[in-house]
Formats: C-alpha cells, sequence, structure tokens
C-alpha cells in the first residue's frame, strides 16, 4: 500500500486522470490555445484504489491543470495525509501527459505522475515515486467506460519492486437531470499492494453525483478483498466505507 509501506501497513496512493480529483471540472479559462482548469473537493475520507490514506478523516484536495489546445496537459494536485515519519502530513502529484480522441466519442489518455511528499522525514527512507498511467475511454450517449492501466517501475521508494494496476469503469448520467451514476472495480499486484496476502487485492466502488453549476456534491461506496484483521486500528484503513464529498471547480 502506498504511504503505510514504512509503518508495516504498506506503501499506498491518488491519480485518476493523472491525479485529477472525483468531481467534474467547468470548461475552465481559455487564453488562445491554452486552457487552465481547476478547484477544490472537500471528501469525508481520501481513499486511494480502496485504502485510506487518512485513516478516516477528512482531506481537502485542490487541484489545477494546464491544457493545450494539442492535447498535451501538466498540472498538479494535492491533499493532505494521515502524518507519518516517512510521507509527512502532505500529498502533491504533479502530473503530465497526452490526451486525444482517435475515434467518434473514443479518447485516449497517457501521462506520468510524480508522487511528492514534501513534509516526510529524509531519515525515515525515500518516499516519492513515479507512475506512468494510460486510460482507454468510450462514451455512448450517457454511458461512458473507461479503462485504466498504471505501471510503476522499481524504485528505492517502492522497497526496489514495481506495481501493476488495472481498472474498468462505468458511468452514467441520468437523462434531465443533474445525477451521473458511476461503478468502478480496480486490481492492484505488487509493492503497492503490500498490505494484501501476496501483495495484490481488489478495490471497487459505486456511487452517484450531482452537479449544479460549479458545485459537485457526491457519495460513494468503496471497498475491497484485504482480510480484515479484527483490530479496528489497522482495518479502518482498508474495510468498506461510506464516503461523501463536496467540490468547487472552474
Amino acid at each position: 500500500m502506498k504511504f503505510f509501506h514504512k509503518t508495516c501497513l504498506g506503501t499506498l496512493l491518488a491519480a485518476s486522470a493523472m491525479s485529477t480529483p472525483a468531481f467534474a471540472q467547468d470548461d475552465g479559462v481559455t487564453a488562445g490555445p491554452i486552457t487552465v482548469s481547476g478547484g477544490v473537493e472537500i471528501v469525508s475520507d481520501y481513499r486511494f484504489r480502496g485504502v485510506s490514506l487518512t485513516g478516516g478523516d477528512v482531506a481537502v484536495q485542490p487541484t489545477i491543470t494546464v491544457s493545450h489546445d494539442s492535447g498535451l496537459y501538466v498540472g498538479a494536485w494535492g491533499s493532505n495525509l494521515e502524518d507519518t515519519p516517512t510521507y509527512g502530513k502532505t500529498e502533491i502529484d504533479l502530473y503530465g501527459g497526452y490526451a486525444t480522441e482517435i475515434a467518434p466519442g473514443t479518447e485516449i489518455d497517457v501521462g506520468l505522475t510524480y508522487y511528492a511528499y514534501p513534509g516526510g522525514d529524509k531519515a525515515a527512507g525515500p518516499a516519492d515515486y513515479f507512475e506512468v498511467i494510460g486510460k482507454l475511454s468510450h462514451t455512448l450517449g450517457p454511458v461512458e467506460a473507461t479503462g485504466t492501466v498504471g505501471y510503476s517501475w522499481d524504485q528505492a521508494s517502492l522497497g526496489s519492486d514495481d506495481n501493476l494496476y488495472l481498472a474498468v469503469g462505468l458511468s452514467a448520467g441520468i437523462p434531465t437531470t443533474p445525477v451521473t451514476l458511476s461503478a468502478q472495480a480496480g486490481y492492484t499486484d505488487g509493492a503497492l499492494g503490500a498490505l494484501a496476502p501476496g501483495g495484490s487485492y481488489w478495490d471497487w466502488s459505486i456511487g452517484a453525483s450531482a452537479s449544479f453549476g460549479p458545485i459537485t456534491a457526491g457519495v460513494k461506496y468503496v471497498d475491497t478483498d484485504i482480510p480484515t484483521t479484527g483490530v479496528k486500528a489497522v482495518d479502518k484503513y482498508f474495510d468498506s466505507g461510506v464516503i461523501f464529498s463536496l467540490g468547487f471547480s472552474f
């Protein structure tokens, strides 16, 4: 798992759409071929691939992305964490990539994310790492299907091991309403699966969100197949939970 790696709980971490938040963004501010978009989201628990990185506490997650008409983009995303010696209490994800439509309704998005923990104690060991993420999505009417592949090669902060993440998700807007339904299942295998027996586990979620202009509110049920231990202080990181969110975007 991500940030539990050096604290006997694994080492884990966020990146959807190269770390963009879960709430929808508006068109942003455009100047010529450049568009700047962003926002901030408050979540009742920061879950990364099914695992809590705040120990069940609230997280505030700002983001900003600069995109070019060519499809190139760069951005940054941040969140508070549960404070640990190695990772500190702040995560900053820096990302960049290329997104384009390859056929009507079909898009690809390939990029690189750098997960940084500026508040970590270097004496406790390395924390920062990179991940390559690729997405393929197709939209048909109100339904969008997305497949994701994330790969982190062997790096010192991952115990000199690599990690593979595979996921598939579906979302559908309910016609004539501001509501969107979503579901996702993912599989982690490698260094970021240290909490699970054998180093691999499944995560899944199902939820709904409603957008009103720049405001989006959501609720999501999240779970994993990592066996519980009976110790609440440990199980809270990967046990099932309902997550609420409220975001503002531009």
